[in-house]
């Protein structure tokens, strides 16, 4: 009988018993992937809202182009490719704030009456789905040709022009990084709301610029 005891006693003693996470641990980390989903959007819309004084240089610098022109007989080769940079830039660089606003184009006719539910599925399976297939295809087949212009420190083919086609064109793959890491947030919201925790509302209903 002693010995019985004994031996229970040591397997009790050895035994690992399996560990279960507590609520609030879940709810910590929850909280964690939240604040993380905050600091993306915070980025994106900073971002999107400094991007856009591109939009009211472009139209400054196309007036003075116009008047350099017509007035005076003056051109400038540097003032009108800094028209296609700034709106380059602008459309790269404002992609993840179109994203944070929801601003994209959509086809799909039920999802603006959709319920919370519905959309965060819609806006899960297309970051998956597409989203993110597409930044990693954009970054993995434009890489080779940024990486070449960097390397010869590409510039403008004429003499006046600007030289820093090579940054120009490196602002692909920074577009394909930030719209990929909206992404993320986009993920993140869509599985709370489906897990009944997220707020149907979005945060960046009241954003604009």
């Amino acid at each position: 009988m002693t010995a019985t005891k004994h031996r229970l006693k040591h397997h009790a003693v050895g035994h690992t018993f399996p560990i279960k996470h507590s609520p609030c641990h879940a709810a910590s980390h929850l909280l964690s992937l939240t604040k993380l989903a905050d600091r993306i959007d915070a980025f994106s819309n900073h971002t999107g809202h400094f991007i856009a004084w591109a939009a009211f240089a472009m139209v400054i610098i196309q007036f003075s182009v116009v008047l350099m022109r017509h007035v005076f007989g003056l051109s400038s080769i540097w003032m009108q490719e800094s028209i296609l940079y700034l709106h380059g830039l602008l459309f790269l660089l404002a992609a993840a704030y179109t994203l944070y606003c929801d601003g994209h184009v959509r086809v799909d006719i039920f999802y603006r009456e959709a319920s919370a539910r519905y959309k965060a599925t819609i806006d899960l399976l297309g970051t998956l789905l597409l989203l993110w297939p597409v930044c990693t295809l954009i970054a993995y087949s434009s890489w080779p040709y940024v990486a070449l212009s960097w390397k010869v420190l590409e510039g403008s083919r004429e003499t006046s022009g600007i030289p820093a086609v090579f940054l120009l064109k490196t602002a692909i793959l920074v577009f394909a990084f930030i719209i990929a890491l909206q992404g993320l947030s986009t993920v993140i919201r869509s599985l709370t709301i489906l897990r009944g925790e997220g707020s149907p509302s979005s945060p960046h209903d009241s954003a604009s610029i």
